[in-house]
């Protein structure tokens, strides 16, 4: 982590822009979505087909459909999670609806019926990522300060500290509300002049500041989908599938740091930080996927998700209080102050890493008559690599200053994350027009040196009900987070970080009916 850190101050200078390394893996690095029942059975699809979720897992499964189907699932999440930060732990809630895999699938068997053979094509709309989650924690620090960042961002820039205040100033976010409010500041030490924190004099003394932080997100990383499948034989299936994902994520982050001392000469009371941004934007991804039945009852799949692309749009906008002691007073600004009066924007590309997925199926009593079939098992294993993330200027002539940053950022991505391995298995037991399900899903750890091993498990549990063309389906998933977040980042100084479990439950219901 410490590698990293004194790599991540090199973009400082950079702060224009609002892409952190973070964005890579947050963007990437989820559950698999799908319709109750899919998840019921952990999200393994790969090779099972025969549901709509296989527009985004393996679109061959959609070549298993014999006639039309329409489905829509609706949900309702509830997270909790715990955050340990400097020895103390702080729980939230957050709770939200939302609206999983669905969309409909148009069956089209072939004139001569006799040979098992069909194409289907589908159109389905899933929530592969739900950003809606608030974290929190606070302690009492020190070693360092939030606030330090800012002097290290103006020393490195190199800039004045009138450049620096202008109405075009290269650090609009962070040094230059810094500087405004004397949340930092020049001083003399002997024949040298240096840029320190005012709160630094407390730190100095052996004293600690009250650090809070509050980071509220929303949105969600949504996908249009679109497949095509044939089925030849019963034998080999294929298909492809066009996917358009969309992105909205918008981010709160307020970070306060208060004196405890008793002391109201040591120049600093306590300072306020908000920071805003969202991200909007739309992409392009494809699937290929193929499924074998050697055996009536045995499947075997196999998908390959390329890289998407994403042209995102960012907006920005910082505030920052600082309260000071002796002599008193109280300075407050905004961004806007030095970005011509106008929210922060950056446009700019990113590839999501691509993915690939073996899978198997056994069904039991696999016939025609899917009315006689008993149950199935079935598994994914699946590789995603998270260092593939890559950032890039959308503008047709990029600057130095652009190049210069998007190299340096896609090179803390490649040294600070890995591929991962996730695997899931579930399975079904039918009984005539009613099915019981469970499923275990698990997501390795993207990170290449973490504080913590960072990983997510899925438990899930469903029943389903089919009869004359209409079903519906209720699911429970519990989801087990393991994860940490950053504050900040000092170069030359351990990282700090807070710890992240969370705990959240997902009830998912599908209805549909065939046709």
């Amino acid at each position: 982590m410490r590698k990293i850190a004194i790599i991540f101050c090199l973009i400082l200078p950079f702060t224009s822009y609002a892409q952190i390394p973070e964005d890579a893996v947050r963007y990437s690095w989820f559950t698999q979505s799908g319709t109750a029942r899919s998840l019921a059975i952990g999200g393994a699809m790969g090779a099972l087909g025969g549901d709509i979720t296989a527009t985004f897992v393996n679109p061959a499964g959609i070549g298993f459909y014999r006639t039309s189907e329409a489905v829509l699932s609706p949900n309702f999440s509830m997270n909790k999670a715990t955050t340990s930060y400097l020895n103390n732990n702080f729980k939230q809630n957050k709770n939200s609806f939302g609206i999983g895999t669905s969309g409909f699938a148009i069956a089209r068997p072939n004139s001569d019926y006799n040979q098992k053979s069909s194409n289907a094509f589908s159109v389905a709309f899933s929530q592969n990522a739900n950003f809606n989650n608030t974290v929190a924690y606070s302690g009492l620090n020190n070693y360092n300060s939030f606030a330090e960042q800012f002097a290290e961002e103006f020393v490195r820039s190199k800039s004045t500290i009138q450049n620096a205040l202008n109405t075009n100033s290269i650090l609009p976010y962070t040094s230059a509300p810094a500087l405004f409010t004397y949340l930092i500041d020049t001083v003399r030490v002997g024949a040298n002049l240096i840029v320190k924190a005012a709160h630094e004099y407390i730190l100095d003394m052996g004293q600690a500041i009250k650090q809070e932080v509050t980071k509220a997100t929303k949105g969600g990383l949504y996908e249009l989908g679109f497949a095509y499948a044939g089925n030849d034989g019963e034998k080999w299936l294929w298909g492809a599938a066009i996917g358009i994902p969309i992105m909205n994520y918008e981010s709160n982050l307020t970070f306060k740091e208060s004196d405890t001392s008793n002391n109201t000469s040591n120049n600093f009371k306590s300072f306020t930080y908000n920071d805003n941004y969202q991200t909007k934007g739309l992409g392009f991804n494809a699937k290929l996927g193929l499924i074998f039945r050697p055996k009536e009852y045995i499947r075997i799949g196999l998908a390959v998700h390329t890289p998407t692309y994403m042209s995102l749009k960012d907006t920005r906008q910082a505030n920052l209080k600082t309260e000071l002691e002796n002599p008193i007073g109280s300075f407050e600004t905004s961004s806007d102050q030095f970005t011509n009066g106008k929210k922060g924007e950056a446009r700019y590309t990113q590839n999501l890493p691509w993915k690939v997925m073996l899978s198997g199926s056994y069904v039991f009593r696999e016939v025609e008559d899917v009315t006689k079939q008993r149950g199935f098992i079935s598994a994914d294993i699946e590789y995603v690599r998270h260092s593939g993330s890559k950032f890039g200027s959308d503008a047709e002539e990029p600057t130095v200053d652009d190049k210069a940053y998007y190299k340096q950022l896609n090179g803390i991505i490649k040294d600070t994350y890995k591929g991962n391995i996730n695997a899931r298995i579930g399975g079904e037991v039918k009984f005539n027009t009613l099915m019981a399900r469970v499923g275990f899903g698990y997501y390795g750890n993207p990170y290449k040196d973490a504080p913590t091993k960072a990983n997510k498990m899925t438990l899930s549990t469903g029943l389903g009900y089919r009869n004359k063309g209409f079903f519906v389906d209720l699911t429970y998933v519990h989801r087990i987070t393991k994860d940490f977040d950053i504050p900040y980042r000092l170069q030359n100084t351990e990282t700090l970080y807070a710890g992240i479990n969370q705990q959240a439950g997902n009830v998912i219901a599908s209805v549909g009916v065939k046709f």
